[in-house]
């Protein structure tokens, strides 16, 4: 079969659900790129929505995920220990926000660790509610799609869906509507601290200390918009979880494992919290996900009430271990932080004279989590962009939120010369989705 033959295969026998930004059939793949059964070339910035974040096929992992499917390829985490395993977790003690997170649960999904995340912390409190942010995102099962506010489609008619949960605002500055009206005197570096008045709020009138659980946040929202809050909002947060005796979860799927700078977005805060949840990029690729706690809480949970048939696989586990050796040897850190840079430069000198003079532009983000929000376009000026990109340029990206947003999310070993490609492609295709505009 040809590339239209296999399209045509896969919408006649691949679920409806599942959304897709193309039709392309990917053959082979390395580092930032990609090929088509066809042979034709794309530039990736979207690494599978932050998940090759050491670019695809690195030799490395690729070397490690060999030689463990030769030896082991499963052992089952209920039956057994295996020492790809108990190597991981050696290497993860090193690199958390904090030495007192040093209890793991392994599983595969980023989906899965938020309901395990949720697990632990109703039992560990003996309380059920849980808070979630506006915009977030944190999975698709019944379970998940309670707690996720980034977008009706993905749990709409799905219901009844989980009880107990509760929704607070996340600061989004660009949309306040107290920084709109007094943009002089409140910002992301003032912040009204309104969000952290609505939380207060919202444990005096729908949901009670004494029933909360824990709060739930992406510490970058993801799905949202790739938001970062005001410095201070998490040490406000923490400070109120603290007051009323609830956890704070980070779910750091999208925004941990070196896509902002730092190890895990939370440490950009200063803020610990009681339970992380990662997944994505933790193993380049192969399905891992975790969550992290304090041993105290962790051993709160009888034997055989967590585990999973693929829980912490040993293939992917290897591959994790290779993602973390990439990280020191590349010290991929100092090359996300001088990418970011370089790309938000680009940005502000090569896309902001594109743009006619009644849309406002909000280039935001940290590391290489960055998003562009345009404001004064039409209703689905993004996704143009986003199609232009594709189809004229070669170039992949995304959107996000409800609003029009594109998001970049390249590798995080991704070279200067490829920044600059990319920028390029993409300040091409918003110029010629300008030039359409009515």
């Amino acid at each position: 079969m040809n590339a239209n033959q296999l399209a045509e295969f896969g919408a006649r026998h691949i679920a409806r659900g599942i959304g897709r930004v193309s039709n392309l059939v990917i053959d082979k793949a390395k580092g930032s790129w990609l090929w088509t059964v066809e042979g034709k070339k794309y530039l990736d910035f979207t690494t599978g929505i932050g998940v090759t974040s050491t670019g695809h096929c690195h030799p490395k992992v690729v070397k490690a995920v060999q030689e463990q499917a030769a030896k082991l390829n499963h052992a089952q985490v209920n039956i057994f220990y295996h020492k790809p395993m108990l190597d991981l977790i050696e290497k993860l003690k090193a690199v958390m926000p904090s030495s007192k997170l040093d209890t793991f649960f392994f599983w595969n999904s980023g989906a899965e660790a938020v309901e395990a995340a949720v697990k632990l912390a109703r039992h560990s409190t003996k309380k059920q509610n849980i808070i979630v942010f506006q915009g977030s995102y944190h999975g698709r099962t019944i379970g998940t799609m309670s707690l996720t506010t980034s977008k009706t489609i993905y749990k709409a008619n799905y219901g009844p869906l989980m009880p107990g949960v509760y929704v607070a605002p996340y600061p989004y500055c660009f949309n306040c509507p107290i920084y709109k009206k007094l943009p002089d005197k409140y910002n992301i570096n003032n912040c009204c601290n309104d969000p952290i008045d609505q939380i207060e709020i919202l444990l005096k009138q729908q949901t009670a200390p004494q029933e909360t659980a824990a709060m739930l946040i992406e510490p970058i929202l993801g799905e949202g918009g790739y938001v970062s809050p005001p410095n201070n909002f998490y040490k406000e947060l923490k400070k109120l979880c603290e007051k009323n005796d609830i956890l704070l979860i980070t779910d750091e799927v999208q925004c941990g494992y070196g896509r902002t700078g730092k190890m895990f977005a939370i440490e950009h805060f200063g803020v610990v919290p009681d339970i992380m949840v990662m997944a994505k990029g933790i193993a380049s690729g192969f399905p891992l996900s975790g969550i992290v706690s304090r041993k105290e809480l962790m051993d709160k949970q009888p034997p055989g009430s967590m585990g999973g048939t693929y829980a912490g696989n040993v293939v992917s586990c290897a591959a994790a271990i290779a993602t973390l050796e990439v990280f020191e040897e590349e010290n991929l850190l100092r090359n996300v932080d001088l990418r970011s840079s370089q790309i938000l430069s680009l940005l502000d000198k090569k896309l902001k004279p594109l743009l006619p003079p009644q849309v406002n532009l909000d280039i935001r983000g940290l590391g290489l989590m960055i998003g562009i929000e345009f404001k004064g376009v039409p209703y689905g000026f993004a996704s143009e962009v986003a199609k232009e990109s594709l189809e004229k340029q070669d170039l992949i990206i995304l959107t996000t939120s409800i609003y029009e947003t594109i998001r970049l999310i390249p590798a995080l070993n991704i070279t200067e010369e490829e920044v600059v490609i990319g920028i390029k492609k993409l300040c091409k295709a918003v110029e010629m989705v300008v030039k359409r505009l009515p």
